[in-house]
Protein backbone atom coordinates (compact mmCIF):
# COMPACT_ATOMS: atom_id res chain seq x y z
CA UNK A 1 0.00 0.00 0.00
CA UNK A 2 2.60 2.39 0.75
CA UNK A 3 4.56 2.01 -2.68
CA UNK A 4 1.56 2.54 -4.23
CA UNK A 5 1.11 6.11 -2.32
CA UNK A 6 4.48 7.00 -3.06
CA UNK A 7 3.68 6.19 -6.67
CA UNK A 8 0.67 8.67 -6.82
CA UNK A 9 2.32 11.19 -4.93
CA UNK A 10 5.48 11.59 -7.20
CA UNK A 11 3.27 11.00 -10.21
CA UNK A 12 1.45 14.30 -8.56
CA UNK A 13 4.51 15.83 -8.12
CA UNK A 14 5.68 15.10 -11.37
CA UNK A 15 2.30 16.83 -13.17
CA UNK A 16 2.55 20.18 -10.89
CA UNK A 17 5.13 22.10 -12.44
CA UNK A 18 4.73 24.88 -10.06
CA UNK A 19 5.25 22.33 -6.99
CA UNK A 20 8.59 21.45 -8.43
CA UNK A 21 9.39 24.90 -8.73
CA UNK A 22 8.30 25.92 -5.40
CA UNK A 23 10.29 22.61 -4.19
CA UNK A 24 13.60 22.69 -6.10
CA UNK A 25 13.91 26.03 -8.09
CA UNK A 26 12.56 28.84 -5.82
CA UNK A 27 14.75 27.55 -2.60
CA UNK A 28 17.98 27.99 -4.59
CA UNK A 29 17.17 30.80 -5.95
CA UNK A 30 16.47 32.36 -2.45
CA UNK A 31 20.00 30.96 -1.32
CA UNK A 32 21.51 32.89 -4.09
CA UNK A 33 20.04 35.89 -3.28
CA UNK A 34 21.31 36.22 0.42
CA UNK A 35 24.45 34.54 -0.21
CA UNK A 36 25.15 37.75 -2.28
CA UNK A 37 23.79 40.30 0.31
CA UNK A 38 25.70 38.72 3.61
CA UNK A 39 27.80 36.90 1.73
CA UNK A 40 29.59 38.95 -0.56
CA UNK A 41 31.20 41.20 2.05
CA UNK A 42 33.55 38.18 2.72
CA UNK A 43 34.72 37.18 -0.67
CA UNK A 44 35.12 40.96 -2.16
CA UNK A 45 36.22 42.58 1.28
CA UNK A 46 34.85 45.64 3.10
CA UNK A 47 33.45 48.18 0.88
CA UNK A 48 35.15 51.26 0.60
CA UNK A 49 33.68 54.51 2.35
CA UNK A 50 33.18 57.36 0.79
CA UNK A 51 34.76 60.13 2.19
CA UNK A 52 34.94 63.74 1.78
CA UNK A 53 38.08 66.15 2.71
CA UNK A 54 37.88 69.64 3.56
CA UNK A 55 41.04 71.57 3.83
CA UNK A 56 40.00 74.61 5.28
CA UNK A 57 43.62 76.19 4.60
CA UNK A 58 46.12 74.99 1.72
CA UNK A 59 49.49 73.93 3.39
CA UNK A 60 51.84 71.05 3.27
CA UNK A 61 50.48 69.11 6.11
CA UNK A 62 46.93 69.35 4.40
CA UNK A 63 48.30 68.37 1.12
CA UNK A 64 49.78 65.39 2.37
CA UNK A 65 47.58 64.15 4.85
CA UNK A 66 44.96 64.46 1.50
CA UNK A 67 46.97 62.70 -0.13
CA UNK A 68 47.60 59.94 1.90
CA UNK A 69 43.65 59.47 2.41
CA UNK A 70 43.23 59.35 -0.86
CA UNK A 71 45.84 55.90 -1.52
CA UNK A 72 44.10 54.10 1.35
CA UNK A 73 41.84 51.21 -0.66
CA UNK A 74 39.50 51.39 2.19
CA UNK A 75 38.15 55.17 1.23
CA UNK A 76 36.99 57.22 -2.29
CA UNK A 77 38.30 60.42 -0.90
CA UNK A 78 36.22 63.68 -2.96
CA UNK A 79 37.65 67.33 -2.66
CA UNK A 80 35.75 68.69 -4.90
CA UNK A 81 32.08 68.57 -6.04
CA UNK A 82 30.50 70.34 -9.74
CA UNK A 83 29.59 73.97 -9.20
CA UNK A 84 26.32 74.13 -10.46
CA UNK A 85 25.14 70.40 -9.94
CA UNK A 86 21.88 69.43 -12.42
CA UNK A 87 23.60 71.86 -15.69
CA UNK A 88 25.92 71.50 -18.06
CA UNK A 89 28.60 73.38 -16.27
CA UNK A 90 31.15 70.59 -15.72
CA UNK A 91 33.64 73.17 -13.77
CA UNK A 92 34.58 71.52 -10.39
CA UNK A 93 35.19 73.88 -6.99
CA UNK A 94 36.70 72.72 -3.84
CA UNK A 95 34.31 71.67 -1.09
CA UNK A 96 34.23 73.78 1.86
CA UNK A 97 32.74 72.87 5.44
CA UNK A 98 29.56 74.41 5.01
CA UNK A 99 29.25 72.29 1.88
CA UNK A 100 30.81 69.19 3.26
CA UNK A 101 28.36 69.29 6.54
CA UNK A 102 24.92 69.60 3.80
CA UNK A 103 26.46 66.91 2.27
CA UNK A 104 26.58 64.40 4.80
CA UNK A 105 22.79 65.87 6.31
CA UNK A 106 21.06 65.12 2.52
CA UNK A 107 23.06 61.10 2.68
CA UNK A 108 25.39 61.62 0.01
CA UNK A 109 28.64 60.74 2.37
CA UNK A 110 28.73 59.62 5.91
CA UNK A 111 31.86 60.80 7.26
CA UNK A 112 33.71 64.08 6.03
CA UNK A 113 37.24 65.12 7.13
CA UNK A 114 37.41 68.80 8.03
CA UNK A 115 41.54 69.67 7.79
CA UNK A 116 41.73 73.02 10.41
CA UNK A 117 43.48 76.35 9.08
CA UNK A 118 46.60 76.67 10.79
CA UNK A 119 47.12 72.85 10.78
CA UNK A 120 50.92 73.35 9.93
CA UNK A 121 51.59 75.64 12.71
CA UNK A 122 49.50 73.03 15.17
CA UNK A 123 51.69 70.44 14.48
CA UNK A 124 54.78 72.48 15.20
CA UNK A 125 54.01 73.53 18.43
CA UNK A 126 56.63 73.96 21.31
CA UNK A 127 54.47 71.64 23.34
CA UNK A 128 53.46 69.01 21.30
CA UNK A 129 50.35 69.05 21.44
CA UNK A 130 48.26 67.12 18.79
CA UNK A 131 46.10 69.14 15.85
CA UNK A 132 42.81 68.73 16.22
CA UNK A 133 40.63 67.69 13.02
CA UNK A 134 37.18 67.49 12.87
CA UNK A 135 35.14 64.35 11.54
CA UNK A 136 31.46 65.26 10.44
CA UNK A 137 29.51 62.16 10.21
CA UNK A 138 26.49 60.26 9.77
CA UNK A 139 25.47 58.11 12.51
CA UNK A 140 23.41 56.56 10.84
CA UNK A 141 26.59 54.36 9.38
CA UNK A 142 27.41 53.27 13.17
CA UNK A 143 30.49 51.85 11.58
CA UNK A 144 31.85 54.79 9.25
CA UNK A 145 33.16 57.36 11.35
CA UNK A 146 35.42 55.30 13.66
CA UNK A 147 37.15 52.98 10.13
CA UNK A 148 37.70 56.74 8.86
CA UNK A 149 39.28 57.80 11.97
CA UNK A 150 41.48 55.14 12.28
CA UNK A 151 43.04 55.69 8.49
CA UNK A 152 42.81 59.31 9.32
CA UNK A 153 45.44 58.55 12.51
CA UNK A 154 47.34 56.04 10.32
CA UNK A 155 47.78 58.64 7.55
CA UNK A 156 48.71 61.14 9.97
CA UNK A 157 51.40 59.30 11.31
CA UNK A 158 53.26 57.84 7.76
CA UNK A 159 52.12 61.40 5.93
CA UNK A 160 54.12 63.60 8.35
CA UNK A 161 57.39 62.35 9.74
CA UNK A 162 58.50 65.63 10.32
CA UNK A 163 55.52 65.95 12.83
CA UNK A 164 56.41 62.90 14.20
CA UNK A 165 59.99 63.19 14.75
CA UNK A 166 59.01 66.79 16.37
CA UNK A 167 56.55 65.01 18.90
CA UNK A 168 59.60 62.62 19.53
CA UNK A 169 61.89 64.99 20.83
CA UNK A 170 59.67 67.29 22.52
CA UNK A 171 58.66 63.99 24.62
CA UNK A 172 62.17 63.15 25.00
CA UNK A 173 62.75 66.41 26.08
CA UNK A 174 59.80 66.18 28.57
CA UNK A 175 60.29 62.92 30.41
CA UNK A 176 64.04 63.93 31.19
CA UNK A 177 66.06 63.52 28.37
CA UNK A 178 67.86 66.99 28.56
CA UNK A 179 68.21 67.85 24.35
CA UNK A 180 71.21 70.44 24.58
CA UNK A 181 70.26 73.84 22.19
CA UNK A 182 72.67 71.88 19.75
CA UNK A 183 70.49 68.56 19.40
CA UNK A 184 67.33 70.84 19.27
CA UNK A 185 68.60 72.70 16.73
CA UNK A 186 70.21 69.53 14.20
CA UNK A 187 66.17 68.06 14.89
CA UNK A 188 65.41 71.31 13.46
CA UNK A 189 67.26 70.93 10.68
CA UNK A 190 66.36 67.02 9.98
CA UNK A 191 62.45 67.93 10.15
CA UNK A 192 63.00 70.75 7.63
CA UNK A 193 64.68 67.97 5.88
CA UNK A 194 61.55 65.80 6.52
CA UNK A 195 59.59 69.06 5.11
CA UNK A 196 60.90 68.82 1.64
CA UNK A 197 61.25 64.91 1.02
CA UNK A 198 58.60 62.14 0.26
CA UNK A 199 56.17 62.05 3.32
CA UNK A 200 57.03 58.24 2.96
CA UNK A 201 61.12 58.01 3.25
CA UNK A 202 59.82 58.75 6.37
CA UNK A 203 57.08 56.65 7.65
CA UNK A 204 58.86 55.13 10.40
CA UNK A 205 60.48 57.54 12.36
CA UNK A 206 57.62 58.21 14.75
CA UNK A 207 56.44 54.59 15.16
CA UNK A 208 56.74 54.55 19.17
CA UNK A 209 54.93 58.23 19.29
CA UNK A 210 51.28 59.02 19.29
CA UNK A 211 50.01 60.42 16.23
CA UNK A 212 50.74 64.02 15.74
CA UNK A 213 46.58 64.62 15.32
CA UNK A 214 43.36 64.20 17.40
CA UNK A 215 40.22 63.84 16.14
CA UNK A 216 36.41 64.76 17.27
CA UNK A 217 33.37 63.28 16.04
CA UNK A 218 30.18 65.43 15.34
CA UNK A 219 27.16 63.87 14.40
CA UNK A 220 25.66 66.40 11.98
CA UNK A 221 22.79 64.08 11.46
CA UNK A 222 20.46 62.87 14.45
CA UNK A 223 21.24 65.49 17.30
CA UNK A 224 19.14 65.30 19.87
CA UNK A 225 16.95 62.36 18.01
CA UNK A 226 17.99 59.28 20.14
CA UNK A 227 14.29 57.84 19.93
CA UNK A 228 14.18 58.58 16.02
CA UNK A 229 17.14 55.60 14.88
CA UNK A 230 14.01 53.60 15.67
CA UNK A 231 12.20 54.90 12.20
CA UNK A 232 14.36 52.60 10.75
CA UNK A 233 13.87 49.61 12.07
CA UNK A 234 9.93 50.43 12.46
CA UNK A 235 10.11 51.18 8.44
CA UNK A 236 11.61 48.11 7.44
CA UNK A 237 9.40 45.53 9.87
CA UNK A 238 6.19 47.52 8.49
CA UNK A 239 7.06 47.51 4.83
CA UNK A 240 8.27 43.68 5.08
CA UNK A 241 5.18 42.98 6.97
CA UNK A 242 2.88 45.07 4.69
CA UNK A 243 3.96 42.84 1.91
CA UNK A 244 3.29 39.51 3.76
CA UNK A 245 -0.22 40.76 4.73
CA UNK A 246 -1.22 42.28 1.25
CA UNK A 247 -0.48 38.96 -0.69
CA UNK A 248 -2.91 37.18 1.56
CA UNK A 249 -5.15 39.91 1.66
CA UNK A 250 -5.38 39.87 -2.48
CA UNK A 251 -5.40 36.00 -1.94
CA UNK A 252 -9.39 36.34 -1.51
CA UNK A 253 -9.52 36.95 -4.86
CA UNK A 254 -8.62 33.13 -5.25
CA UNK A 255 -11.07 32.58 -2.63
CA UNK A 256 -13.71 33.60 -4.84
CA UNK A 257 -12.34 31.63 -7.65
CA UNK A 258 -12.16 28.56 -6.00
CA UNK A 259 -15.87 29.31 -4.52
CA UNK A 260 -17.49 30.23 -7.57
CA UNK A 261 -17.89 33.47 -6.71
CA UNK A 262 -16.33 35.22 -9.05
CA UNK A 263 -18.38 33.80 -11.81
CA UNK A 264 -21.49 35.61 -10.19
CA UNK A 265 -19.12 38.63 -9.47
CA UNK A 266 -18.63 38.82 -13.25
CA UNK A 267 -21.80 37.91 -14.28
CA UNK A 268 -23.83 40.92 -12.34
CA UNK A 269 -21.86 43.27 -14.73
CA UNK A 270 -18.98 44.64 -12.35
CA UNK A 271 -15.98 43.91 -14.71
CA UNK A 272 -12.79 41.99 -14.14
CA UNK A 273 -11.27 45.87 -13.96
CA UNK A 274 -13.53 47.32 -11.36
CA UNK A 275 -13.26 44.30 -9.16
CA UNK A 276 -9.01 44.66 -9.23
CA UNK A 277 -9.52 47.82 -8.39
CA UNK A 278 -12.29 47.11 -5.24
CA UNK A 279 -9.61 44.46 -4.48
CA UNK A 280 -6.45 46.69 -4.54
CA UNK A 281 -8.12 49.95 -2.66
CA UNK A 282 -9.23 47.83 0.31
CA UNK A 283 -5.75 45.95 0.55
CA UNK A 284 -4.35 49.59 0.11
CA UNK A 285 -6.73 50.96 3.18
CA UNK A 286 -5.70 47.95 5.12
CA UNK A 287 -1.64 48.45 4.60
CA UNK A 288 -1.89 52.02 5.59
CA UNK A 289 -3.91 51.24 8.96
CA UNK A 290 -1.12 48.69 9.64
CA UNK A 291 1.69 51.48 8.81
CA UNK A 292 -0.08 53.73 11.39
CA UNK A 293 -0.24 50.81 13.58
CA UNK A 294 3.16 50.51 13.47
CA UNK A 295 4.44 53.87 13.86
CA UNK A 296 2.06 54.59 16.60
CA UNK A 297 3.20 52.06 18.85
CA UNK A 298 7.02 53.04 17.63
CA UNK A 299 5.71 56.58 19.03
CA UNK A 300 4.90 55.32 21.97
CA UNK A 301 6.94 52.89 23.27
CA UNK A 302 10.23 54.18 21.73
CA UNK A 303 9.75 57.98 21.56
CA UNK A 304 9.80 58.17 17.72
CA UNK A 305 8.76 61.16 17.17
CA UNK A 306 5.93 61.09 14.68
CA UNK A 307 3.98 64.12 15.49
CA UNK A 308 6.73 66.32 14.25
CA UNK A 309 7.41 64.13 10.87
CA UNK A 310 3.41 63.30 10.21
CA UNK A 311 3.29 65.28 6.52
CA UNK A 312 5.99 63.28 5.33
CA UNK A 313 4.78 60.01 6.68
CA UNK A 314 1.46 60.27 6.03
CA UNK A 315 2.95 60.68 1.90
CA UNK A 316 5.16 57.71 2.60
CA UNK A 317 2.23 55.51 3.98
CA UNK A 318 0.23 56.23 1.35
CA UNK A 319 2.01 55.67 -1.29
CA UNK A 320 3.49 52.40 0.12
CA UNK A 321 0.32 50.73 0.97
CA UNK A 322 -0.66 51.53 -2.24
CA UNK A 323 2.19 50.08 -3.98
CA UNK A 324 2.13 47.11 -1.95
CA UNK A 325 -1.30 46.61 -2.52
CA UNK A 326 -0.71 46.46 -6.47
CA UNK A 327 2.10 43.58 -5.84
CA UNK A 328 -0.09 41.80 -3.61
CA UNK A 329 -3.02 41.76 -6.28
CA UNK A 330 -0.23 41.04 -9.17
CA UNK A 331 0.78 38.49 -7.39
CA UNK A 332 -2.93 36.76 -6.58
CA UNK A 333 -3.47 36.89 -10.54
CA UNK A 334 -0.04 35.23 -10.90
CA UNK A 335 -1.06 31.96 -9.40
CA UNK A 336 -3.75 29.56 -9.45
CA UNK A 337 -4.54 28.61 -6.10
CA UNK A 338 -3.92 30.02 -2.43
CA UNK A 339 -1.13 26.80 -1.75
CA UNK A 340 0.71 28.38 -4.70
CA UNK A 341 0.01 32.06 -3.38
CA UNK A 342 1.36 31.10 0.07
CA UNK A 343 4.42 29.60 -1.16
CA UNK A 344 5.84 31.93 -3.98
CA UNK A 345 4.63 35.00 -2.33
CA UNK A 346 6.62 33.92 0.99
CA UNK A 347 9.51 33.69 -0.89
CA UNK A 348 9.07 36.68 -3.02
CA UNK A 349 8.58 39.02 0.03
CA UNK A 350 11.63 37.46 1.70
CA UNK A 351 13.74 38.31 -1.06
CA UNK A 352 12.69 41.73 -1.57
CA UNK A 353 13.22 42.49 1.99
CA UNK A 354 16.55 41.37 1.68
CA UNK A 355 17.56 43.05 -1.74
CA UNK A 356 15.44 46.17 -0.45
CA UNK A 357 17.22 46.99 3.23
CA UNK A 358 14.54 45.64 5.58
CA UNK A 359 16.68 42.46 6.82
CA UNK A 360 20.25 44.35 6.15
CA UNK A 361 21.36 48.06 6.04
CA UNK A 362 21.71 48.89 2.35
CA UNK A 363 24.42 51.24 2.88
CA UNK A 364 26.49 47.98 3.91
CA UNK A 365 25.93 46.52 0.83
CA UNK A 366 28.48 46.08 -1.93
CA UNK A 367 27.93 48.70 -4.48
CA UNK A 368 26.15 46.52 -6.93
CA UNK A 369 24.02 44.95 -4.57
CA UNK A 370 22.93 48.46 -3.34
CA UNK A 371 22.23 49.08 -7.08
CA UNK A 372 20.17 45.98 -7.66
CA UNK A 373 18.11 46.58 -4.74
CA UNK A 374 16.30 49.43 -6.22
CA UNK A 375 14.56 47.22 -8.10
CA UNK A 376 13.03 45.96 -5.27
CA UNK A 377 9.94 48.93 -4.80
CA UNK A 378 10.24 48.34 -0.75
CA UNK A 379 13.99 50.17 -1.71
CA UNK A 380 12.31 53.22 -2.63
CA UNK A 381 9.83 53.07 0.26
CA UNK A 382 12.63 52.59 3.19
CA UNK A 383 14.76 55.48 1.56
CA UNK A 384 11.73 57.44 2.11
CA UNK A 385 11.04 57.28 5.99
CA UNK A 386 14.82 57.48 6.25
CA UNK A 387 14.50 61.20 4.38
CA UNK A 388 11.51 61.97 6.62
CA UNK A 389 12.38 61.01 9.84
CA UNK A 390 16.59 60.81 9.79
CA UNK A 391 17.31 63.95 7.86
CA UNK A 392 14.03 66.03 8.05
CA UNK A 393 13.28 66.48 4.10
CA UNK A 394 11.23 68.36 2.54
CA UNK A 395 7.71 66.84 0.85
CA UNK A 396 9.59 67.52 -2.12
CA UNK A 397 12.48 65.99 -1.48
CA UNK A 398 10.41 62.64 -1.51
CA UNK A 399 9.70 63.12 -4.79
CA UNK A 400 12.03 60.57 -6.69
CA UNK A 401 11.13 57.75 -3.76
CA UNK A 402 7.21 58.78 -4.41
CA UNK A 403 7.75 59.07 -8.14
CA UNK A 404 9.31 55.19 -7.89
CA UNK A 405 6.05 53.81 -6.48
CA UNK A 406 3.92 55.48 -8.74
CA UNK A 407 5.49 53.66 -11.03
CA UNK A 408 6.17 50.52 -9.55
CA UNK A 409 2.13 50.36 -8.82
CA UNK A 410 0.92 50.99 -12.05
CA UNK A 411 3.23 48.34 -13.45
CA UNK A 412 2.00 46.05 -11.27
CA UNK A 413 -1.66 46.88 -11.63
CA UNK A 414 -1.18 46.65 -15.54
CA UNK A 415 0.15 43.36 -15.04
CA UNK A 416 -2.75 41.73 -12.35
CA UNK A 417 -5.10 43.28 -15.55
CA UNK A 418 -3.62 41.75 -18.22
CA UNK A 419 -3.60 38.45 -16.06
CA UNK A 420 -6.81 38.57 -15.04
CA UNK A 421 -8.19 37.75 -18.75
CA UNK A 422 -7.95 34.38 -18.47
CA UNK A 423 -10.86 34.06 -15.95
CA UNK A 424 -13.04 36.18 -18.36
CA UNK A 425 -12.47 33.74 -20.83
CA UNK A 426 -12.43 30.84 -18.58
Amino acid sequence: MIPTLLRVQSINLRRDRVAQLMRFLLPIAFFTVFALVFGGAGRQGIRPIDVIVVAEEGGRAASRVTAALAAESGLRVRTTVRRAPGTSDTTRVAIDRARAEAMVRDGDVPVAVVLPAGLDSALASPDGAPATVELLSDPSNPFAADMVGGLLQKATMTALPDAMLHRGAVAFDQFGGGLTDAQRAAIARWTADLQDTDPAAGGSAGAAISSPIAFVTREVVGEKKDGDMISFYAAGIAVMFLLFSSSAAAGTLLAEIESGTLDRLLTSGLGMGRLLAGKWLYVALAGAAQIVVMFVYAMLAFRLDLPGHLPGFLVMTVFTAGTAAAFGVLLATLCRTREQLSGISTLVVLMFSAFGGSMFPRFMMSEGMQKAGLFAFNAWALDGYVKVFWRDAPLAALAPQVGALVAFGAVFLLAARVLARRWETA
